[in-house]
């Protein structure tokens, strides 16, 4: 616990800065995380196959392209570009004609290549539109996401009885479930109606933001999921007592992507 407790001060002193400078440097710290969470999938599937060395580094150069993509936007609305994904399907595809060994290199490898790339490159990159958008927005995400996580540990450790969902994490409850969604709707949703006040109602804002601290909850559960299909605990031990950058950033990534549904109505 300690670790965990030391790692979570690191994690918030070094994040911080970026998060309020903004601009090209917190655009270039997402791109490196988005590297290293890219790492994590790479090497929690070399625990059954290994990818070639140089079809991994153009996914490295990809899924950072993807991040920096139009880094100074503020708009959502994102511009589907047939040339660059003819061009990544291009790129994995390709290959496997080249290579002509199905146990080296074969249409589920690409496929895994390129859904990885597009997921964290858009992902990540949609967290740095949306500090552009707004800083408040993100600080909102993050305190849903950090808020339900903090609450759901504790709960789960001093009531927690009924398992979740055992079979793909072990240790989270149904009681720790709804502690960490009560904390992490009520804390959000007071900044949310004190920092950005919006004309949008009050019961619907309270709506919104427990719809998004339970995607949250999801996405843990899914990133989970994926850890246990390779049988790895952490995807890595960057950051000791949190696992890797996904174990990290995993509720984050999918709060951002339902928040881009939700945007609308807020």
């Amino acid at each position: 616990m300690k670790s965990r407790v030391l790692s979570a001060i690191i994690i918030v002193a070094v994040f911080i800065p970026f998060l309020i400078i903004g601009e090209l440097p917190f655009a270039v710290f997402m791109s490196l995380l988005s590297m290293a969470g890219l790492y994590e999938l790479l090497k929690a599937r070399e625990s059954k196959k290994n990818f070639p060395f140089f079809l991994k580094l153009v996914a490295y150069i990809l899924v950072a392209a993807f991040c920096m993509y139009d880094v100074n936007s503020i708009d959502f609305q994102y511009q589907f570009r047939y040339n660059v994904m003819a061009l990544l399907i291009f790129l994995f595809m390709s290959p496997m004609v080249f290579i002509n060994n199905t146990k080296k290199y074969n249409l589920n490898d690409a496929l895994f290549l390129m859904g990885s790339v597009l997921f964290l490159g858009l992902s990540f990159n949609l967290i740095i539109i949306t500090r552009n958008y707004d800083i408040n927005y993100l600080i909102y995400l993050l305190l849903i996401t950090t808020i339900t996580d903090t609450f759901a540990l504790l709960s789960g450790m001093l009531v927690g009885k009924h398992k979740l969902c055992p079979k793909i994490s072990p240790k989270k409850t149904i009681e720790g479930l709804i502690g960490g969604v009560f904390m992490g709707t009520f804390v959000a949703t007071a900044f949310y109606v004190t920092v950005i006040r919006s004309s949008v109602s009050l019961v619907f804002i309270i709506l919104i933001t427990l719809l998004l601290s339970l995607v949250g909850q999801l996405g843990d559960l899914v990133f989970s999921s994926i850890k246990r299909y390779y049988e790895v605990k952490d995807f890595s031990n960057l950051i000791p007592g949190h696992g890797g950058v996904l174990d990290r950033f995993d509720s984050l990534i999918f709060v951002t992507l339902a928040f881009i549904m939700l945007l609308n109505w807020l």
